[in-house]
């Protein structure tokens, strides 16, 4: 009997020692469940903290979550050089016309190219040539001789070898000398100038003010351009029934680096483009009958311009063509003394080739003609020269070989009076010459 109780007494004793350790497992357990959860809520909020005051540990975060997704697929075929279109399968890209590359000599493909912004640009130039001043001649430091001041001052410089105007003042406004001061824009007309931008890093800004008057010297339309990369074009105009009405508008300028604007009116559409990117389509505008341009009252930098063209509005290509026989452009232009096509002059030489894609039994002569400045022979080369860069341009954007010809023809067949700058910048022209 005495065994036996000793026996159960063993029995209960066991079992409550494993009850208790039971116990104690369960809340072992427990505690670090519990542990382990608060050190993952801890971390995650450790892993916040660090970020909002660490962004590079964000950022990185960010570029493996990017690099563990399914990259895109490119597109079969060849990528053009000059404008970055994928997916090309023919000899010529279908985006902006340029050659495909020889086997072996592919390269990676740039951004997109000034050049091929323009190739798809509307503007269309003006063909005659009201105003022009390309400053050649001017004394540094002296006040541009066509031009008239309303405010401010402005005088002739020089930057990096080109000669500018300088709008020295705050508000400085100028406007051509011409026959009909007030009086000389007509229904159709373009405007073009090159200007220097600022920069939004220093904190550097210029501003480009164009004013379209009305004879009474209303304003008509303000266009004022920032001249930036993170610039607008705050425009303002008069409907032709006297509504007033404004908007602004992204127009992102090269920074420290030379810009051209352009703009054209017709009849009463109001465009205006910011190296070849329409900014402004203004589709009813009152008339207007003179321009002035002006420096901005908060620009805190050097506002230069230079180049400044205005022309009387174009006649569509082919009319022109069976009218005369021929194609006179002012629109394809070269640097001073090179053979070098402008970015600018792409618009143009686009329309051209779209013209003989349509017409495939076309053939031109491409001549080229200089005004007297310089001698006869450099004249003569250089003619030479920038009527051959414009086949080789056509040809580079799918036009047949054989359908086009280069001539220089040098100062031998002026149009006009090479005594004044509108005549040299007449007599300065390419001339395309059906065969």
């Amino acid at each position: 009997m005495k065994k036996l109780l000793i026996l159960v007494s063993c029995l209960w004793l066991t079992t409550a020692m494993n009850a208790q350790f039971l116990d104690r497992l369960i809340n072992s357990a427990r505690t670090t469940a519990e542990q382990s959860v608060e050190q993952q809520v801890n971390k995650k909020v450790e892993e916040g903290i660090n970020k909002a005051f660490n962004p590079e540990s964000q950022q990185q975060e960010q570029q493996e979550q990017v690099e563990q997704q399914p990259q895109e697929q490119p597109k079969s075929g060849w990528t053009c050089p000059a404008c970055g279109y994928k997916g090309n399968t023919g000899k010529f890209c279908t985006e902006c016309g340029t050659k495909k590359p020889e086997a072996g000599n592919a390269a990676p493909a740039p951004k997109k190219s000034l050049e091929s912004v323009y190739a798809k640009s509307d503007f269309v130039p003006g063909d005659e040539i009201m105003f022009e001043d390309d400053l050649v001649g001017e004394q540094m430091g002296e006040f541009p001789s066509k031009w008239d001041l309303l405010e401010g001052n402005a005088e002739i410089a020089s930057v990096n070898g080109k000669t500018v105007i300088n709008l020295t003042d705050i508000s400085t406004e100028i406007m051509p000398l011409m026959k009909n001061q007030k009086n000389y824009l007509t229904e159709a007309f373009t405007l073009e100038f090159d200007f220097l931008g600022g920069s939004d890093e220093k904190s550097i800004y210029c501003d480009y003010i164009i004013h379209l008057k009305n004879i009474e010297g209303e304003d008509v339309a303000t266009i004022n351009l920032n001249g930036t990369a993170s610039g607008w074009a705050y425009t303002s105009w008069i409907t032709a029934s006297g509504e007033q009405r404004e908007n602004r508008s992204a127009a992102p300028a090269k920074e420290e680096e030379w810009n051209h604007a352009a703009l054209s009116f017709n009849k009463r559409a109001l465009k205006v483009y910011l190296n070849g990117s329409r900014i402004v389509n203004i589709p009813n505008c009152a008339r207007p009958q003179y321009f002035t341009l002006q420096r901005s009252y908060w620009a805190d930098h050097r506002n230069l311009m230079t180049n400044v063209r205005l022309c009387k509005g174009a006649v569509p290509l082919y009319n022109r063509l069976i009218t005369d026989g021929k194609i006179i452009t002012y629109a394809i232009t070269f640097d001073i003394g090179k053979a070098n096509i402008k970015p600018e002059s792409m618009t143009e030489i686009n329309r051209i080739a779209q013209l003989m894609k349509d017409n495939g039994d076309l053939k031109f002569e491409v001549q080229g003609h200089t005004d007297n400045t310089g001698t006869v022979a450099g004249n003569q080369k250089l003619s030479e020269q920038r009527a051959q860069a414009i086949v080789n341009k056509l040809v580079e954007m799918g036009i047949a070989a054989n359908r086009l010809s280069a001539k220089g023809m040098g100062q031998s067949a002026p149009l006009a009076d090479n005594s004044t700058d509108e005549g040299r910048a007449k007599n300065r022209r390419v001339e395309f010459v059906k065969k």
